[in-house]
């Protein structure tokens, strides 16, 4: 047999198979060949006349017999040890009443280019997915692993099976590999099914690059053309498709290479994710709104947010995401440090490494510090210091050069377990949403950050009744040894912030606030050890309820400030399930809009439909949580003159009230109904108030109250809430600055000369 005979019946050429490497040669030099890759075990159509059972699943039930007999292509079609015995089909008459087709797919992960020791499976009914299972591996002897299953998903009760045992005949010819599995445990009698060989790859993709004209693309590089890098990693041409091909991808092009004219880019020259998203469908030559297996890589100049941005996972428009991918040559992953002993080997790997990243985040990948964020599928653990190519290289202590030191140019074992394993809709292309803005942004971040960032909540335990809105206290210290210069309002800009909320088993969403305050810039000097307080209304925004159904929840906050970027605690919370079905019934009215923006912005005197809801919630709740922020939303507005816009006859907008001479209407401020309405929400049972509302906003609130009582010649009253607000919050533990300062204007509390308070004046200390 000459080794053009081998190569022939062989399943792909030797050279193609970088995921998992197969050793080269004849079969008689000692030398295996690799067991890992994917198998396939299918049942042909079945023609049924007279016999009216046809199996629901492609696993058999305890003690069910095919209704074929024998499995073709199942030369072990065995159900615990005995064969499979034809049943009757009774005598055939040609015609076709009903016809049934069932696939499964085993992945084995077992030896090659970094293997898991998994393996997984994958039935499918028609072209719909079954069940998928997961099971940790460990050998037995020669080609043999045993393992428990520990993760399912889909029709888990047509599959209650707990172990595997599989046994794998290796040989140079593809026809010839198999591997048997036997299944068993889960109260269930064993099967065992034989799969035959179909690729050395787990899962195929399709990539398609196409470049601007003016751009730069970097699509391989040798990974030790730069000095700084570990001294194990290998002299090649490393290119994106290697790359993916190791991480378990039999990757392909799927076009040639295409050019793309700037013009489509508009007249400023730069890129928007619009315009990408409509390059994408004019120029990729797969472009489908549906899920496949296949992505769009485009290497542009510029973006249009500018220098900052390096590249980004743009495909967010329509219904199908994560098919489009963009890097940007004219930004800052262009500007090799200062020193470097070889700039131009450095901006190669910059470039290289930021389009993998990039094209990672499209197989749903989250960043290594994100990793509990991302895709909902097992629980996952944020790694800041990874060596992946999912971590920004100057996230990590040390930054970039420490980075690239230990960096193998590799995804790590969490990230291969996802892509290999995982069920296909999270990880395939246009399917499963990705869950954050994915663009690798130029960022300082030291390796000692000035600044630490708290997400908390003044609570015991994190636990928040159904309804009952979420408000955070978000503190940021100095941490840094001296005073620092701080904008007195980063915390309450939104724009400076990005926060996350995931609710445990679905995709993470970044809130958006209902409206986002440009402050005049005020930097004040924040002593070492110092902190700075600001609260935050999570429950609701432009993307809706975020915090609404029963369960867990994990936020996540990043600050953004001039010259580094802090990234808070992960604060985990849970919100329990409805007391009784009152509580279900008026949900429906509770979580929407216009209550949520009445929530928000402390009351309305316009969203009359939203107030209802809110007085129902008070009369009917009050012993609930949640009717002390409905008792806060409702008076707020009595304590001062309200300003509504007059429409006259026939008038039924502002703009036409405004070409008219429409007049505002000034609705006065109702001063019983306010003291009364304010004690009932602040004072009369304000350790319970002060829990729901959170120590920033409760003293806010009874600081405005107290103010606005003095306004109107109530000076005792405003100094006794005052000192009731000194008694409550001295028994939480807050900071004896803060007590101090309550005291003080107590003290000084005189007609007129009550002070302007603000939240983030609280508790400077």
């Amino acid at each position: 047999m000459t080794q053009s005979d081998i190569m022939q019946g062989m399943e792909e050429p030797i050279d193609s198979l970088d995921a998992i490497p197969q050793p080269v040669g004849f079969p008689f030099w000692p030398v295996r060949l690799g067991a890992s890759g994917l198998y396939e075990w299918s049942m042909r159509p079945i023609y049924r006349v007279r016999t009216p059972v046809i199996p629901r699943t492609p696993f058999l039930d305890e003690g069910a017999e095919s209704p074929t007999g024998r499995h073709p292509e199942d030369t072990a079609g065995q159900v615990d040890g005995t064969s499979l015995e034809s049943a009757d089909m009774g005598a055939p008459t040609g015609a076709l009443s009903r016809w049934w087709f069932a696939r499964e797919e085993l992945r084995l992960d077992v030896d090659g280019r970094y293997p898991q020791m998994v393996a997984s499976g994958t039935a499918y009914q028609g072209l719909t997915m079954r069940i998928h299972w997961i099971a940790d591996l460990k050998p037995m002897g020669r080609d043999r692993w045993i393992g428990s299953i520990w993760y399912k998903d889909g029709d888990t009760k047509s599959f209650p099976y707990a172990n595997v045992d599989i046994q794998a005949t290796r040989s140079w010819f593809s026809n010839l590999r198999k591997t048997t599995v036997t299944f068993s445990g889960g109260g269930a009698r064993k099967i065992v099914r034989t799969y035959r060989f179909k690729s050395s790859y787990f899962r195929p993709v399709e990539f398609e690059f196409d470049t601007v004209k003016g751009a730069e693309r970097v699509t391989s590089i040798d990974p030790t053309a730069h000095p700084n890098h570990p001294s194990t990693l290998a002299s090649e041409n490393l290119s994106i498709e290697t790359v993916y091909r190791r991480a378990g991808f039999n990757v392909r092009k799927s076009g040639s290479d295409g050019s793309i004219p700037l013009a489509d880019a508009g007249v400023n020259g730069t890129w928007s994710d619009a315009e990408m998203h409509d390059a994408m469908q004019a120029y990729w030559s797969r472009f489908a709104n549906r899920a496949r297996w296949s992505m769009w890589v485009l290497f542009a100049a510029r973006h249009d947010l500018g220098y900052g941005l390096g590249g980004i996972m743009f495909d967010d428009i329509g219904p199908n995401h994560r098919q489009g991918t963009s890097m940007f040559s004219n930004s800052f992953i262009s500007d090799a440090p200062t020193g470097d002993p070889d700039p131009d080997a450095w901006v190669d790997r910059m470039r290289f490494w930021t389009a993998v990243h990039e094209m990672g985040h499209a197989f749903n990948l989250a960043h290594s510090w994100q990793k509990s964020l991302g895709t909902p599928w097992i629980p996952l653990t944020d790694d800041p210091e990874a060596r992946s190519f999912m971590n920004y290289p100057y996230y990590v202590s040390g930054g970039q050069s420490a980075f690239f030191a230990d960096f193998e140019f590799r995804f790590i074992d969490e990230e291969l377990l996802f892509m290999r394993h995982a069920p296909a809709r999270f990880v395939q292309m246009g399917n499963a949403d990705w869950f954050d803005n994915h663009g690798f942004e130029q960022a300082e971040v030291s390796a000692q950050p000035k600044f630490k960032l708290e997400v908390r909540v003044n609570r015991d335990k994190p636990d928040f009744e159904f309804l009952e809105p979420v408000v955070l206290d978000l503190k940021i210290t100095n941490e840094s040894g001296h005073a620092q210069l701080v904008d007195a309002n980063c915390l309450g800009a939104a724009e400076n912030m990005t926060v996350v909320i995931k609710k445990h088993g679905r995709p993470a969403r970044q809130w958006a606030p209902y409206a986002r305050y440009c402050y005049k810039p005020d930097r004040v000097a924040l002593a070492s050890g110092h902190s700075m307080y600001e609260s935050c209304f999570v429950s609701a925004g432009l993307n809706g309820c975020d915090i609404a159904e029963p369960g867990r929840y994990t936020i996540c906050v990043t600050l953004h400030l001039e010259d580094e970027d802090i990234v808070s605690n992960l604060l985990t919370l849970r919100v329990a399930p409805p007391k009784g079905y009152d509580e279900e019934l008026i949900a429906q009215d509770f979580f929407t809009e216009d209550v949520g923006r009445i929530l928000a912005f402390d009351g309305s005197r316009h969203l009359e439909s939203g107030n209802d809801t809110l007085r129902e919630i008070a009369a009917k709740f009050g012993n609930r949580k949640v009717a002390y922020h409905a008792k806060v939303a409702l008076a707020k507005p009595l304590t001062c003159n309200y300003k509504k816009l007059a429409l006259g006859a026939g008038m039924t907008n502002m703009t036409a009230a405004f070409d008219d001479n429409g007049e505002f209407e000034v609705i006065e401020s109702k001063e019983g109904n306010a003291r009364k309405e304010m004690d009932a929400a602040l004072m009369t049972n304000a350790d319970r108030a002060v829990e729901t509302l959170g120590h920033i906003d409760y003293a806010y609130y009874v600081d405005n109250y107290s103010a606005w009582l003095n306004t109107i010649g109530d000076s005792n009253g405003a100094a006794k809430c005052l000192a009731d607000l000194h008694r409550t919050l001295s028994g939480r533990k807050v900071l004896p600055a803060v007590l101090d300062d309550i005291e003080e204007r107590r003290s000084s509390y005189s007609p007129g000369a009550a002070p302007k308070r603000t939240k983030a004046a609280l508790a400077k200390g």
